[in-house]
């Protein structure tokens, strides 16, 4: 879908102009189209001439940067449970502010289709422990969302909140509502919250403190972590609120502690609203304007800083409804890492060979895990069948794996002209050809990065419960595996949007528990 500058409203448009070639409006530039035309040629030529280098050229490709990603978070994960990668506030210093020394604080709340848990919303902003007076709560909706409207009209709302109509015009997304927002915000500082969001109540405060910290002013976002009230709600939330404690709580920290750009998370962003405008606010188009904004920070020389105050959200209870919000992130992943690497020797310049590459496998290197997780497991699924046909064919397992290609007689499972059977992993042989044994080292290397990654990742999840005290997660953390298949799915239909709907934001229900508290066991 195409945009015309007569479409789109002025807040929009601006930031098209004076972000050239830096908008996730335009999907992908001439440049990029140009290379991925010839890769795809040129793989389709071996492919069609020596498929067997097709074969070894694409698996190592794609086993250098998983094996890459899976350190680089891991690693990541690993040094924050160590180090300190957060700015810890304490709560005396929080009883030592004055209200007369805190500035006016925004809080954007863009808004779509939310009547049934309007009541809440207001509760909860009203639960901030800020002076009401210096607080300025925007509720940004939709002009055709009358029923979100009506619906706040009768909560009565208190004088702090306020509800703006952003202007009828495309894209429809949240990064366009607060953009909208920032234009009209008399804040110092602002924050985004989603619909519905349960901030610790000193989150303000704590943000506050922490830009207090950076009189050089170069540190632009505080980030809060998130987490999920509804965790035992049923083995989908447990597994979800895994992953969220998991990145939160080791990876984003390991990443500020490398000095790496920050992906933000959707919500509870505390900005400079000055410095934010100053840099263009959202990208309207991308539909995680979060992490593209965290790059952007990065690359205008700002920093990100998380905090020790978690917003407690609600986990997507509903599998089909996880699955359209998380091919939503994954699809805006690719839009970020589309936008930020469109030239990489200008990425490169812009955030330095260490900040790109970290920027690389932090956007790019998330999605392709996620993406080529389903190939590898179908792959490994094939391998295990072919073991054991052969097996139950009488050839010994260590024949299978161990051995030259041709040195047993067992000829292997036919579907149709083919024949197949498991390769063996440790390749050997006098007079084979040397091609297969590299591929073969490849391939089992490959393969025990896969089975390795596994655990290790199960253990950092398992971490992540003891950090926080989610003791009764931590046999979700050991099912993990088949959550990766299922975000690996979701990711697949992110994947294809970006070609059949790149700018379509797929709506999140919420309200869909009745639980609007974290467990006591779990906060101790």
């Amino acid at each position: 879908m195409k945009f015309i500058p007569e479409q789109l409203d002025p807040i929009t448009r601006r930031f098209v102009e004076t972000h050239p070639g830096g908008s996730a409006i335009e999907v992908t530039s001439r440049g990029q189209q140009l290379r991925y035309l010839l890769t795809a040629l040129l793989l389709l030529l071996l492919l069609k001439f020596r498929w067997d280098y097709f074969l070894f050229f694409v698996t190592a490709f794609l086993m250098f940067w998983y094996a890459a990603a899976v350190i680089f978070r891991g690693g990541a994960a690993v040094l924050s449970w160590f180090g300190r990668g957060e700015e810890i506030i304490t709560d005396d210093e929080v009883a030592a502010l004055s209200d007369d020394e805190l500035p006016v604080y925004t809080v954007f709340l863009p808004l779509y289709h939310e009547a049934n848990i309007a009541a809440k919303i207001v509760r909860n902003m009203g639960k901030l422990d800020y002076p009401k007076e210096k607080l300025e709560v925007m509720l940004l909706l939709e002009a055709d969302d009358s029923e979100t409207r009506e619906a706040l009209a009768r909560t009565g709302l208190p004088p702090y909140c306020r509800v703006l109509t952003v202007p009828d015009a495309p894209p429809k997304t949240k990064p366009r509502a607060c953009n909208y927002g920032l234009s009209q915000a008399k804040g110092v500082f602002s924050v985004i919250y989603d619909a519905e969001d349960a901030p610790e109540p000193d989150q303000l405060k704590k943000a506050c403190i922490a830009f207090r910290r950076d009189p050089e002013k170069r540190v632009l976002c505080v980030q809060g972590k998130l987490n999920y009230f509804n965790s035992r709600h049923n083995l989908l939330t447990r597994l979800f609120t895994v992953e969220y404690s998991t990145y939160f709580d080791l990876t984003l920290p390991g990443y500020q502690l490398f000095n790496l750009p920050l992906p933000l998370g959707g919500t509870s962003n505390h900005f400079r609203t000055d410095i934010l405008r100053k840099i263009g606010g959202w990208d309207p188009f991308n539909v995680t304007e979060d992490c593209d904004l965290g790059l952007r920070i990065y690359e205008y020389g700002y920093k990100t800083r998380l905090i020790n105050s978690t917003t407690y959200e609600e986990a997507n209870s509903q599998v089909w409804n996880w699955m359209r919000q998380r091919s939503r992130w994954v699809k805006g992943f690719i839009q970020t890492h589309l936008v930020h690497y469109r030239n990489p020797f200008r990425t490169m310049k812009q955030l330095g060979v260490y900040g790109a590459f970290g920027g690389f496998l932090a956007v790019g290197g998330s999605a392709m895990m996620m993406l080529t997780n389903l190939i590898f497991w179908a792959a490994m699924l094939l391998y295990a069948g072919l073991l054991l046909h052969g097996l139950f064919a009488g050839v010994p397992l260590l024949d299978q794996i161990v051995g030259p290609r041709f040195d047993t007689a067992y000829e292997g499972v036919r579907i149709g002209h083919l024949t197949l059977k498991a390769w063996p992993l440790v390749y050997y042989g006098t007079g084979e050809d040397p091609f297969w044994s590299i591929f073969s080292q490849i391939f089992f290397a490959g393969s025990l990065i896969m089975f390795l990654a596994n655990f290790i990742f199960i253990g950092i999840g398992v971490a992540a419960c003891v950090k926080r005290k989610y003791y009764r997660l931590i046999p979700a953390a050991l099912l993990m595996p088949f959550y990766w298949l299922l975000i690996s799915l979701a990711a697949w239909k992110g994947f294809i949007q970006i070609f059949t709907k790149p700018f379509y934001w797929e709506k999140t229900k919420h309200g869909l528990t009745d639980n609007i508290e974290p467990c006591k066991e779990e906060t101790a």
